[in-house]
Formats: C-alpha cells, structure tokens, sequence
C-alpha cells in the first residue's frame, strides 16, 4: 500500500519549528555573551516568548550549552514546563484531528 505524500503543512510546521529552535538556542547564547560584556540584555520576556512560540527545545539546549539561567528557577521549571504543556498540546491535537 503506498504512503500518503508529506503534506506542506506538516513541512512548513516543521520548517517553522527548525527556525523558532534555533532562534531560541541563539537568544540564550547572545543574551549570555552580552552578560559577560555586561552590556544591554535580552528581556527575560523575549526568551520566555521564543520558547512559548514553540522554541522550548532551543531555549533548553542554549540554556545547558551556555549556562545560562540554570540558577534562576523560573527558566530552570518553566522551560520544561513549557516543552511539556506543548508535547501534551501536540498529543492532544493529533489525537483528535487524525
């Protein structure tokens, strides 16, 4: 039986997803070289808005590759919160669409 062809939703979501991921992971990188600098900083608005937009995995993996914000518990819980609350949302989603 053949396979039903990748539909360019399911390609621009993912597209969508590559880009806000590495967007989030860059945000945490810039926003600690800038604090070494002790130079104007990214708000803690904006890196909690790229996660919440769906960079949730960036934002974890810049905050583990840079060390940035670990200490601070809100990023330290509410990221993984986040990423959590949207694999739900995903699952949620499938379920009931498919």
């Amino acid at each position: 039986m053949p396979q039903p062809p990748i539909s360019s939703t399911f390609i621009l979501l993912c597209a969508y997803l590559l880009v806000i991921n590495l967007i989030a992971f860059a945000m945490m990188g810039s926003d600690k070289h800038r604090a070494k600098r002790n130079a104007w900083r990214i708000p803690e608005k904006a890196l909690f808005a790229s996660a919440l937009l769906g960079g949730s995995i960036g934002a974890i993996l810049g905050m583990q590759q840079f060390r940035h914000k670990t200490k601070h518990w809100y990023f330290k819980y509410g990221m993984p919160a986040i990423l959590i609350a949207q694999v739900a949302l995903l699952i949620f989603l499938w379920v009931r669409f498919r």
